[in-house]
């Protein structure tokens, strides 16, 4: 077939996808099932084993899969290295006995339940452990949950299982009946690649990436960042493809270099549609190469095999989360929430197929028995669902159901909320102080405070702390998920009460934009502005030049604020900000 003819078949695949996509997510959106569940189940109506429309479906996979590498791109934003290193005990404690003992109980389980033999029962249930990054972290991002210690605690667990797919393919590869491919590395050397590559990474991150986004964020160009987070995400997963290892690590590496970097905000607005659409293709094509057949030939099998893979896994990850700490419901919780297989899993199955450990046949049921988990997790999440939203109790910490009624509810009380509450305290305002951070409640203990412990941002909580009569509610703490939304639920629920927020930077104030809150402030904007004011004195300019110019600013970042807002775009507004290319002001003499 010509070129041609190429492009109206890829044209027409996808129509048909991205058709048969939106009508059915929209279907079970509004149903309440999850977009999810709508993926997978429009992927499996067009491909090859049902209606026929598109075919090929593990050339879409191959695509589809740097949504992954996106979205695991966009998580790495999130985390400091000095998060990460404070989650590292969850990372290589929890997610690795988690990897360890899910491997083997379930690699025990197919092998009692299945003919298989021994080597194709490691390596078809040691791939069963791993759990789907790509469905549970838009589920704890879209609830707010992900920076949660319930949310932080999940995405510890799925980062380990992300890093264990290295060592996973060499297992898969020492137990090989294949003939050995010429040149083909050693497990010892892929861990050293591993080790080298993310090293590189780090370098590139902060001397190649960094300076190439402040050259493009000083030209302004918008279409030029688009394509340099693009660059990032695709040459950070070649590098780990080159080498044979997880293009998704690569991504995250990256994500996380950049983590402090001033332009993360700026790739988060400009990757996040791409990983949107990506992700939802990703699923597509899942349910495209969900073999109907195989469900339909031994139907009990396929459905025995995925609630035992369910059992197993909430099982393991009930009695670990209980010896990490978690309370039985909030370990139940997330052993529902990963419970399910995961993407890897079809990585692996075809590196078996391809090591001659199993058959196509066992691969493709296989690969059902991990799609069938992938599709109860919306039915799964909303049974557990009041598991997750619970937070974590101490028992040697007071809930705020405990606090009197005050007029000023204080939520947060690290460097910012303590100002507040003690201004308010000074002018006999009454005030109740809640915190989620056990360590800080702590040390204002020491200090005669009472802070209760909570996550406040739940309604349920709120009411709890008195908040349905007090008259002011102000969010003090660091929370991303504060938006329009959030902010909005809180004041219907609490009409009473003036709402006011600290916004981390001006990104989350584009997200508040129009909730009806009596007022929200930038955690350093007033302080910037006061050194700027404080510069100036410095220079001996005149008082009142002073004053203008700090007006003047504040005019105009009110309005570029407000464009910003409206357009939904960071860079609107733009030509507002004074770019100088020398001394603004003469020395004096």
């Amino acid at each position: 077939m010509d070129a041609d003819g190429n492009s109206v078949l890829m044209a027409r695949d996808a129509v048909l996808l991205l058709g048969a996509a939106l009508l059915f997510v929209l279907a079970f959106r509004r149903f309440g099932l999850g977009s999810v569940l709508g993926y997978l189940v429009a992927g499996a109506i067009v491909g090859p084993h049902m209606l026929g429309l598109v075919g090929d479906p593990r050339s879409k996979l191959g695509i589809a899969e740097l949504g992954i590498s996106l979205l695991l791109f966009l998580v790495g934003l999130e985390l400091t290295p000095s998060r990460l290193w404070r989650l590292k005990q969850d990372v290589f404690g929890f997610g690795l006995a988690q990897v360890i003992l899910c491997g083997i109980a379930l690699s025990i389980f197919v092998y009692c339940a299945t003919s298989v033999s021994a080597p194709a029962a490691i390596a078809l249930g040691l791939p069963l452990a791993l759990s789907s990054t790509a469905q549970v972290l838009p589920m704890l991002q879209s609830a707010g949950r992900l920076r949660t210690p319930f949310g932080e605690r999940a995405f510890s667990i799925l980062l380990f299982q992300d890093l264990s797919l290295v060592p996973l393919i060499t297992i898969v590869a020492a137990l090989s009946r294949a003939p050995a491919e010429a040149g083909a590395a050693p497990g010892w050397l892929m861990a050293v690649y591993t080790v080298v590559a993310i090293v590189g990474l780090v370098l590139a991150g902060r001397y190649l990436f960094t300076p190439l986004f402040r050259l493009i964020g000083g030209m302004g160009e918008r279409e030029l960042f688009v394509a340099a987070g693009l660059f990032t995400v695709l040459a950070s997963s070649a590098v780990m493809e080159a080498l044979g290892l997880s293009t998704a690590l690569g991504a995250f590496v990256a994500g996380v270099m950049l983590a402090d970097s001033p332009y993360r905000h700026e790739l988060e607005a400009d990757v996040d549609p791409f990983r949107s659409l990506l992700l939802g293709l990703f699923f597509v094509a899942v349910g495209m190469m969900l073999d109907l057949q195989a469900i339909a030939d031994r139907p009990l099998l396929v459905v025995g095999l995925a609630a035992g893979l369910i059992v197993i896994k909430t099982s393991i990850i009930l009695l670990l989360g209980r010896l990490f700490g978690m309370g039985w419901k909030q370990a139940f919780g997330l052993g529902l929430l990963l419970s399910q297989g995961g993407e890897f899993a079809f990585v692996l199955f075809t590196r078996a197929q391809d090591a001659l450990l199993i058959a196509p046949e066992a691969a493709s049921l296989f690969s059902a028995v991990v799609t069938l988990s992938m599709a109860t997790t919306p039915f799964l999440m909303g049974l557990g669902k009041r598991f997750r939203s619970a937070p974590e109790q101490r028992k040697d910490m007071d809930g705020p159901e405990r606090a009197d009624q005050a007029r000023a509810i204080i939520v947060g009380y690290g460097r910012f909320g303590q100002t507040v509450g003690q201004m308010l305290t000074r002018q006999r305002i009454s005030v109740t102080l809640i915190d989620s951070n056990p360590a800080q409640i702590e040390r204002t203990a020491a200090l005669d405070t009472k802070v209760y412990f909570g996550d406040a941002s739940r309604i349920d909580l709120l009411r709890h702390a008195g908040a349905e009569e007090a008259q002011l509610i102000l969010f003090c703490h660091d929370d991303h998920s504060l938006d329009a939304n959030a902010l909005s639920m809180i004041a219907e629920a609490f009409p009473k009460a003036s709402i006011l927020v600290r916004a981390y930077d001006r990104l989350q104030m584009m997200k508040i934009g129009d909730a009806p809150i009596a007022g929200a402030v930038r955690e350093v904007y007033e302080s910037a502005i006061r050194m700027a004011c404080l510069a100036m004195r410095s220079l001996e300019m005149d008082e009142d030049e002073i004053k203008d110019a700090e007006a003047e600013y504040r005019r105009l970042d009110a309005e570029r604020l407000a464009l910003q807002t409206e357009t939904g775009d960071l860079r609107a507004g733009a030509d507002m900000i004074p770019r100088p290319s020398g001394p603004l002001v003469e020395p004096t003499a």
